[in-house]
């Protein structure tokens, strides 16, 4: 079962929801927003996935702009990075699914095609 993180409204989160059904792949929907993945849950995610901490940040959102994130990161912990992420579901690329060892963040059909598949 695929934890699939996404935010209803985002293009991207629908062409990856329309993948992963027309796949056979058995998914969870949980709204991005709404219900952000813990700091435990994140930190998990990046050490099983081998995706740089940076790669789950929506570095074209707007949260991300106006709290200065391209600046601030590079002097922030890993820890603090995970704070920022699990506290603020926009701050997440989308969609991330996740299922417990494997990861994907975004949608790239080749990517979902070598993890879910």
């Amino acid at each position: 079962m695929v934890d699939f993180y996404w935010y209803p409204k985002c293009s991207t989160c629908q062409k990856a929801k329309k993948w992963l059904t027309a796949n056979g792949v058995d998914f969870k929907e949980i709204h991005i927003v709404d219900n952000p993945p813990a700091k435990d849950e994140l930190k998990k995610m990046v050490d099983a996935s081998g995706i740089d901490l940076k790669k789950f940040f929506n570095t074209s959102g707007q949260q991300y702009r106006e709290l200065q994130l391209k600046d601030r990161l590079p002097e922030m912990s890993e820890d603090e990075k995970l704070e920022l992420l699990a506290s603020n579901g926009m701050l997440i690329k989308r969609p991330l699914a996740w299922n417990g060892t494997a990861a994907t963040v975004g949608f790239k059909e080749e990517s979902y095609k070598n993890t879910w598949s």
